[in-house]
This record gives structure tokens, C-alpha cells and sequence, in this order.
């Protein structure tokens, strides 16, 4: 497999920012819940570029609100990071086109 464009990578890691988030949102909505067991969130890269993400459930039942507090905002600044990345990969893109025209 050969290697993924830029933005098919940011995408992915994008959209595995927005599963991290509603996982760990899921948890935090739960919190109350008698018998609730958290939602656990793992990354794996993909070869060639790009990451996903697999969901499976805790063990024990209980909540870590400090986790998924932390696993929220983490997850915003990785979106934020694979969007900065796919925005500058599509201006180069542009100026590229604009230098060949």
C-alpha cells in the first residue's frame, strides 16, 4: 500500500479526534449511571498514513471524570492540529497550482 496524500491523513486523524471525544463525552454524560462501565478509546496508526480508532468497554464499572475530562480536551487539540495541517496542505496545494498557471 502505498502512502496516503496529507489531507486523507489529517482526515483521518481528524475524525479519530471526533470518536476520542465522543467517547470520552459518553463517559462524562454517564457518570451517574448505576453499573455504568466507561468506553475506552485506542488509537492504532494505519500503514501508510493515517490512524482509527477502536472503542471497547471497561472492565469494572465506575467512572474516571479526571481522564475523560483531560481525554476531551485532548481530543479538541488533536483536531485542531490535523486541521492546521490539512488547511496548510491545501494552500500549498493552491499556490502550487497558482505557480504551474
Amino acid at each position: 500500500m502505498g502512502l496516503q496524500s496529507t489531507s486523507s491523513i489529517a482526515l483521518s486523524g481528524m475524525q479519530a479526534a471526533m470518536q476520542r471525544l465522543g467517547s470520552a463525552s459518553h463517559n462524562v454524560a454517564n457518570l451517574g449511571t448505576d453499573g455504568f462501565r466507561r468506553e475506552i478509546a485506542s488509537a492504532q496508526t494505519q500503514p501508510g498514513g493515517g490512524v482509527f480508532v477502536t472503542l471497547s468497554t471497561a472492565a469494572e464499572a465506575g467512572n474516571a471524570l479526571a481522564d475523560d475530562v483531560v481525554a476531551q480536551r485532548v481530543a479538541l487539540y488533536e483536531f485542531k492540529a490535523n486541521m492546521q495541517t490539512f488547511k496548510t496542505e491545501q494552500e500549498m496545494l493552491g499556490s502550487l497550482l497558482d505557480l504551474r498557471a
